[in-house]
């Protein structure tokens, strides 16, 4: 605000006309301003922002609302090769959808603003996505069950550990299912579950038809007493039967549980997964994960498969270093016992430009032990170590902290932004920190400030080779109403931050910025715990969306590219056509966004080689390297010498 009214009083010195007060529509004075303000000075306002000076300054932001009957909790949004916008709610954290299953999905396209609703087959709530290289995009994890809160848990329960020492036969066991304790309590399952043959393992190596050991199969299962209250609960380790069983298997399979009590029931993952076609506009159901996952990141690997990270399981605990990965051409998932790793849910990984290393920034969204898997490093997958980096400011501050490549991926530069204290902590930075992984021993580095500490900011690269960095809270779900209505944009060649156009819109946890086609940013969501400052009213999902315009669309006419190929392999030249080839100053291959919980790991900027030819047409040079172009689809903008960007086309990156 303090540069919105700077800058009016700038313009007013400048031009030293008088303000006009006209009869402006309600939906124009739905900006950032204080409520003391009084219309005059808000008609200022409005007048300032309108003004052709302050938008090629600042851009400018516009609110959309959706029709009622379309409007969806967006928990999720991806950028589809199609130009339409994937927004995922799932059960949208309403536990009266959750019980009723339903489960909501919106396809929107930003340039009609025709909108449909699809069939959402599972509660994607909370799962996690990645694009594949044919443009579909993997939706794996969600929600089985809702957490319940210390004090309104009315049945003891918890983990049950259910083993078959039977090597020759499995066990499939419906939800329902009764283990009963020695001194005779009875608890159920919650959930349907399978339970595998034991393994046999040959004692020696070398002679695989030698004898053998018998190991156990094993799963986990959330149970639940079959009485209420304290009678249910049991803090003492024992092994549980199983009601129903006969002969042999009474004594093969049986359940241990450590203890079962009336503390918080955390959320529960899935393991289900999906491809959504943008062609067809349907999900399409894949093989499930080995581990049931709720916030797990999924990471798209150079190869075309996609790894899956964190999350808690199937009773709402952390994983603690179980990991694995998706094969497209197979439509499988395999555990890596060779890739275990721990991290905290949804954390924050790029594939750097070295082969088999992922970055992990620190930035994070939420569960886990503050002293484990905090801390940024290198994740070198082919030796499966971990080498952490120095250097970031306010390190106990990274959830709920935004990251992203700043600048072209060649750059290889990581900014991590904001962040706060973990769980429902008011603490919360300002801190921009740096990092250049092509350093010989990386490091982070100060970046700018903030203009107030914030946690969830939304941050989305630009095709000028900025950063939109904009929202956020103070406080833990802007508790005391502490939405930062603010933008900024980040310059990574200078490592500077200047000041963009005020939102209007408060958005805070479950919000996401994505680039669009036009080269201008949607943002979406926001699920604040409380609406006025004192902390009294819930507050409501917020289901406006929000459109940021840049500066650099108000500095003149935009190039326009005529004619570009569709798809293009690693290391070719695409020919482009343009008739403003002359003042082409970069040309660059973004890939869309896919966004959750401040966690965006799809995109990234790849710069592309320019050669102008003698008949205006461009030759644009897409790199060699797969670390660096991963395969799959992008937007294509061409960028003038002011900045200014093309309205983009789809190219696909093949092999």
């Amino acid at each position: 605000m303090r540069n919105v009214i700077r800058s009016f009083v700038r313009l007013v010195n400048k031009f030293r006309k008088p303000i006009v007060v006209v009869a402006l529509p309600a939906v124009l004075l739905a900006v950032n301003v204080p409520p003391a303000i009084s219309f005059v000075e808000q008609i200022q306002h409005q007048w300032l922002i309108d003004s052709p000076e302050y938008k090629a300054q600042y851009g400018r932001w516009d609110v959309i609302e959706l029709p009622e009957d379309v409007q969806v909790n967006a928990i999720h949004a991806a950028m589809l090769p199609t130009g339409k916008l994937l927004i995922i709610a799932g059960s949208g954290n309403e536990q009266k959808m959750f019980d009723a299953g339903t489960f909501r999905t919106l396809v929107y396209d930003p340039v009609s603003g025709q909108s449909k609703l699809v069939p959402t087959p599972a509660d994607m709530f909370c799962a996690g996505h990645a694009f594949l290289q044919d443009g579909k995009l993997l939706v794996a994890g969600g929600t089985q069950r809702y957490e319940v809160l210390e004090p309104a848990v009315k049945f003891a329960g918890g983990a049950m550990r259910v083993k078959n020492e039977d090597p020759d036969k499995a066990h499939e066991f419906p939800k329902g299912t009764e283990f009963v304790s020695p001194d005779g309590r009875r608890y159920k399952a919650t959930h349907d579950f399978e339970l595998p043959p034991a393994e046999k393992v040959p004692v020696n190596p070398r002679r695989p038809n030698g004898p053998v050991n018998v190991v156990a199969s094993e799963v986990t299962v959330f149970v639940e007493s079959e009485v209420e209250g304290p009678a249910g609960v049991t803090e003492v380790p024992a092994q549980y039967s199983v009601t129903g069983l006969t002969g042999l298997d009474v004594n093969n399979v049986y359940g241990l549980a450590e203890k079962l009590t009336l503390d918080k029931q955390d959320f529960q993952g899935i393991a289900d997964s999906f491809e959504f076609d943008p062609w067809k506009e349907e999900y399409v159901r894949v093989g499930d994960m080995q581990y049931k996952r709720w916030y797990p990141s999924l990471v798209g690997l150079p190869d075309g498969q996609i790894l899956s990270v964190s999350g808690l399981d199937g009773v709402g605990q952390i994983l603690t270093g179980q990991n694995e990965v998706y094969d497209p051409e197979t439509k499988t998932w395999t555990e890596r016992k060779d890739l275990e790793q721990y991290f905290p849910t949804y954390p924050a990984l790029f594939q750097t430009a070295k082969k088999d290393v992922l970055f992990y920034s620190g930035a994070n969204a939420g569960y886990g032990p503050a002293d484990q898997g905090r801390e940024p490093g290198f994740w070198d997958l082919k030796k499966n170590t971990f080498t952490p980096v120095s250097g970031l400011r306010d390190p106990d501050l990274l959830e709920t902290a935004g990251s992203a490549f700043a600048g072209p991926v060649q750059d290889q530069k990581v900014i991590v932004v904001g962040g706060g204290g973990i769980g429902e902590s008011p603490r919360s930075t300002a801190r921009i920190d740096v990092i250049d992984l092509k350093e010989p021993k990386p490091r982070y580095t100060p970046g700018p400030e903030l203009p107030a500490p914030t946690r969830y900011p939304n941050v989305v690269q630009l095709p000028d080779d900025t950063v939109l960095i904009s929202n956020g809270s103070r406080d833990y779900r802007a508790k005391g109403a502490s939405w930062n209505y603010t933008a900024s944009i980040y310059h990574p060649d200078t490592n500077t931050l200047t000041p963009a156009a005020d939102p209007s819109v408060g958005r805070d946890y479950h919000a996401e910025g994505i680039l669009l086609p036009t080269g201008q940013v949607m943002t979406l969501g926001g699920q604040a715990l409380f609406r006025d400052k004192d902390n009294t009213k819930p507050a409501q999902f917020e289901k406006r969306l929000e459109i940021f315009t840049p500066a650099y669309l108000f500095r003149g006419e935009r190039p326009t590219i005529a004619d570009a190929p569709s798809t293009v392999g690693l290391g070719e030249t695409m020919t482009v056509a343009t008739p403003d080839a002359d003042r082409i100053a970069k040309a660059r291959l973004i890939k869309p966004g896919a966004s959750t919980h401040v966690t965006d790991l799809e995109q990234r900027s790849v710069a592309l080689d320019i050669e102008k030819n003698s008949d205006g047409t461009l030759e644009l040079t897409v790199p060699k390297e797969d670390t660096i172009a991963l395969p799959g689809f992008y937007m294509l903008f061409l960028v003038d010498d002011q900045g200014v960007p093309s309205v983009a086309k789809w190219v696909q990156v093949t092999r």
